[in-house]
């Protein structure tokens, strides 16, 4: 069964606790994969959707565009993926001086390894500058249109269609330059 935004909206509004139910079942999974992305690590994604689910509740009679509720999702999640990096910088900047801040993401044990272009890709996508990171993300993965991928990043519909496709040709340019490393 497919539920649509405007059915989840309604209910949160009629019978919050129906419509929560509704607004997890619909968007869990896409919003742990998008911070997950960004994060990296399983245990951090599983924390920042948590505190992106509880700050969605919290502030749900903010929504003013119901057309955007999607947007409005990504961005909450995005914000609060942002949160959490910028909250473990301080233990990133110490493990990059111990060099193992590449060992982060090949500890991770919920990527598959095994394929080579997934492993290529990813790496690609965490040397992009964040806004980058979270376009092409909401773009490739989630399949957003530019309108919510500018809501969920607090741009333009514009802005969002250049970082998508600035990102798109500097992850081309990455893998083509780093091709023999993964052999």
């Amino acid at each position: 069964m497919i539920i649509d935004d405007k059915t989840i909206i309604q209910a949160i509004r009629g019978r919050t606790e129906v419509g929560f139910k509704l607004l997890m079942q619909k968007y869990k999974q896409p919003i742990y994969w998008h911070i997950r992305r960004l994060v990296v690590s399983h245990d951090d994604a599983q924390d920042a959707t948590q505190e992106a689910f509880i700050r969605i509740f919290r502030s749900f009679n903010q929504l003013k565009d119901e057309k955007s509720f999607q947007g409005w999702l990504f961005r909450i999640a995005t914000n609060e993926a942002f949160r959490l990096i910028e909250s473990r910088r301080q233990d990133r900047v110490s493990l990059e001086a111990d060099g193992c801040e590449a060992n982060r993401f090949i500890a991770d044990s919920y990527i598959d390894f095994s394929n080579l272009e997934v492993v290529r890709l990813q790496r690609a996508i965490l040397t992009l500058p964040i806004k980058q990171q979270v376009t092409f993300n909401l773009r490739y993965y989630d399949e957003l249109n530019y309108d919510d991928i500018a809501e969920a990043t607090g741009s333009t519909s514009s802005s969002a269609k250049v970082n998508y496709h600035i990102a798109k040709e500097k992850i081309i340019k990455y893998i083509n330059s780093n091709e023999n490393n993964y052999e």
